[in-house]
């Protein structure tokens, strides 16, 4: 399994993930403060799921009718 992980996502579950065999490509570690837009591109050329804490993808998806292959939207905390 492949994730692309969105900055907001706490380095300790991408390294969870990478621990448990789940390619992770991070945001942070790559393409720091780019827009949530060219997040969702990333994900989409990746054809990855992206994961994420931040609400605003939600709005892209649903409001804007963004195309994606999948986000998961951590809320816990």
């Amino acid at each position: 399994m492949e994730l692309v992980a969105d900055e907001s996502v706490d380095f300790g579950i991408i390294q969870l993930l990478r621990n448990n065999n789940v390619i992770v490509f991070s945001i942070a570690e790559s393409n720091a403060r780019i827009s949530d837009k060219e997040v969702m591109t990333i994900a989409n050329s990746k054809l990855e799921l992206l994961i994420t804490e931040a609400k605003d993808f939600g709005e892209l998806t649903h409001r804007l009718k963004l195309n994606h292959c999948g986000i998961l939207i951590n809320q816990i905390g």
